[in-house]
């Protein structure tokens, strides 16, 4: 395999103008920069239009957390007064209050707590009810808050207007909204914002072309580009459109699209993609796509699809609230009808049905479960788990397949030496390091910079260095210290008839460059996309716990097995282009596997979006990222063992609290419908009291997750 040296000349600064219009440049550095996460927002300052729509995603987050926080606190406001007037209330902790206009009072401060507190479930209700298409998205939370709540404010007014006998149900209708407001926002604080995936990968576009018509080069927006237009694109923008190189040539990075480590070297006839960086020479290229058909509208089209299929799946309080909504609803008008035909005077029955649906509601369910997700994600996010998609690390115990994309991933995402040889007398490795990254310093080819690196490591002192050349396509060489020392890949040897070095090439996953001084072999450096170094731990311990683990990468089938081999995996898929790691999870899911996808480009997006959990590792493109249900923010491998774990751990926690939760209705229920009339019947307080017990037991058990996920 061979594998072409090329540098740039020289990379001159940007002047600030042509940063601020270029997004591509600033897009180049996304996912190097360490950002995980929610986005680099300076990298998007040349993005036009898409920047205010997408501003408001996360925007419409963060205002409805805030909003749901002002209701509970102007609601919790004027539920003490409520429930301080409350008779009910009044008998169980045993003072007296009354005063003219009392009643009417009440009235008016449970309306405004019942539809300003109450209106985020109403409304609830009603998308809930509304979305009618089969699979999960059955009556869930809000249906049940909201059946619970009017139950209670519509039978509380009647009473109070004097139509029906009894105690009115105010002081419970609101400690009821505070609560549910309460966990709401707990919740929603917890898991990351709205997804913004698809305007991110858009923003990979440049937004204008440079076309070529007769002699002249204008500016033009990229989407009236059509097919059969030639366009320039120069060293180290991004390209604009999909098309045939029909002029120039250059090293492409296409790393970002296809995952593939090392840049493409591309001349006449070759194909390019839109979104790809050009690297040091200019290219000429004929449109063969428009931007509706490109491979990242594809892209775009995929990440959608798989979107789409996953947000019918439901969270585990929204199935519980639903079963309970019927069952509620079920025993309620049961109840009406049972205590009517047994000849019971309506006010009767009705109470009885009212005292079932506001008991069916568990004050407890509302905290149950939001408390655990708030804590297990505070836990998680210091464990460098940030988790965005709550269901699916509910469900991440179930996961049976890992597949991880190798660069960026399992390995470095950059190339690092791997091993030197001097093969002159008098020369030695320092020498040879130093000499070789004297020269390197101009390029920004990644092997290049990964001998820059090295060098820097070990703290070398550089030569100077005199009379740079690039050799087109086989290297770079200088004067150093008088002599002429080129750095060269394998084919410049070839061509001048040099021996290679018998044991030039160990490893198929190494890249090797020859230093020549005087035209006389000195040595070589290996470079490779150098292995995380605890990846094999992660496989191992994944392996451990049950879970299939495999490696799907752009790179060659060569490179994949070194890999794989080195780690021990379960399976590798090489030179996989993007739209097939989709496909290998959906193979893998229709064997039955529950798969978690790990990846960090745009090209993994279609499969973090497909898989049952993606999880972006925390270097990763911005696309990727909002892709993905959990993001690794330190990159760590080992850390989705953690994900494992904890999702286990915290799922437990939650079939606990619902059993609390749910337990009290279990036997509330049949009480509050009269099951042991007239010997007993649940009043109103007495399951009050016994409500805010649960609640109790509930929260105290939530805290006792964060002795379980240490």
């Amino acid at each position: 395999m061979e594998h072409h040296h090329h540098h740039p000349d020289h990379h001159k600064p940007e002047p600030p103008a042509e940063k601020q219009r270029s997004v591509a440049r600033a897009l180049q550095h996304i996912g190097h920069d360490g950002h995980s996460g929610p986005v680099n927002h300076r990298a998007y300052q040349g993005s036009t239009g898409m920047k205010q729509k997408h501003g408001h995603a996360g925007h419409d987050h963060g205002a409805m957390i805030a909003d749901f926080l002002r209701r509970f606190w102007i609601c919790l406001v004027l539920s003490v007064p409520v429930v301080a007037l409350s008779m009910m209330f009044q008998d169980v902790a045993g003072y007296q209050l009354d005063f003219p206009y009392r009643e009417p009072l009440v009235v008016v401060l449970a309306t405004i707590i019942y539809v300003y507190g109450g209106w985020p479930f109403l409304t609830g209700m009603v998308g809930e009810l509304r979305t009618r298409q089969p699979g999960p998205s059955r009556p869930g939370m809000m249906t049940l808050v909201a059946v619970a709540i009017t139950a209670a404010y519509v039978y509380s007014v009647a009473v109070s207007v004097g139509w029906l006998h009894g105690m009115d149900f105010f002081w419970e209708l609101a400690t009821l909204i505070d609560i549910m407001l309460l966990g709401h926002y707990l919740e929603m604080k917890s898991v990351a914002g709205a997804s913004r995936s698809l305007e991110l990968i858009v923003q990979m576009l440049p937004a204008e072309a440079h076309k070529v018509e007769g002699g002249t080069v204008k500016d033009v927006k990229v989407d009236v580009l059509s097919v059969g237009d030639v366009v320039l694109i120069r060293p180290g923008e991004r390209i604009p459109t999909d098309g045939e190189v029909i002029e120039g040539g250059s090293a492409v990075n296409e790393s970002m699209l296809t995952g593939e480590s090392v840049p493409v070297e591309k001349k006449q006839r070759d194909s390019v993609i839109a979104g790809a960086v050009n690297g040091e020479g200019s290219l000429t290229v004929r449109v063969t796509h428009k931007g509706e058909d490109s491979y990242l509208n594809k892209v775009v089209r995929m990440v959608e699809e798989a979107q789409n299929a996953k947000s019918q799946t439901q969270t585990l309080a929204d199935r519980a609230a639903g079963w309970l909504t019927l069952i509620s609803l079920t025993v309620g008008v049961l109840t009406l009808i049972v205590w009517l035909a047994v000849g019971k005077e309506p006010s009767f029955a009705i109470e009885r049905m009212v005292t079932v649906m506001v008991t069916a509601c568990p004050h407890a369910l509302g905290v149950a479960i939001p408390l655990v997700v708030a804590i297990s994600t505070a836990i998680s996010a210091q464990k460098g788990l940030l988790i965005r998609n709550r269901t699916a690390f509910e469900e991440s115990r179930k996961i049976t397949a890992m597949v991880f994309d190798k660069t960026g991933t399992l390995t470095e995402g950059e190339f690092g030496v791997t091993r030197m040889s001097v093969l002159q007398p008098g020369l030695d490795k320092t020498a040879l390091l130093s000499t070789a990254a004297a020269l390197e310093q101009q390029s920004q080819h990644p092997i290049a910079q990964g001998i820059v690196r090295e060098a820097n490591k070990r703290g070398l002192h550089l030569p100077e260095v005199s009379d740079f050349q690039s050799i087109t396509g086989k290297g770079v060489s200088a004067t150093v210290d008088g002599a002429t020392v080129r750095i060269v890949s394998p084919r410049y040897l070839q061509e001048k008839g040099i021996q290679l070095p018998q044991d030039a090439y160990g490893s198929e996953a190494e890249t090797v460059v020859f230093v020549l001084i005087n035209e006389q072999l000195a040595g070589y450096v290996a470079l490779a996309d150098r292995i995380r170094e605890d990846s094999r731990e992660a496989a191992r311990r994944l392996q451990q716990a049950g879970i299939k683990v495999y490696m799907a990468t752009g790179d060659n089938q060569k490179v994949a097995d070194a890999v794989a081999k080195k780690l021990g995996l379960d399976g590798v898929y090489a030179e996989v282009l993007p739209d097939q790691k989709v496909n290998i999870v959906k193979d893998l899911q229709r064997q039955g596997q529950f798969v978690a996808m790990t990846g960090d480009g745009v090209n993994d997006a279609p499969a973090l979006a497909q898989a049952n959990v993606g999880i972006a590792v925390g270097s990763s493109t911005d696309v990727a990222a909002e892709t993905a249900d959990i993001i690794l923010v330190n990159s760590k491998p080992t850390d989705i063992t953690n994900l494992v774990e904890f999702g286990r751990a915290t799922y437990r926690k939650m079939i606990q609290n619902l059993f609390w939760a749910t337990g009290y209705n279990v036997i509330a229920i049949p009480l509050a419908a009269g099951v042991l009339y007239p010997n007993f019947v649940l009043s109103p307080a007495i399951g009050a009291v016994l409500m805010s017990a649960s609640t109790v037991i509930v929260a105290l058990n939530a805290q006792l997750l964060k002795r379980s996920m240490k």
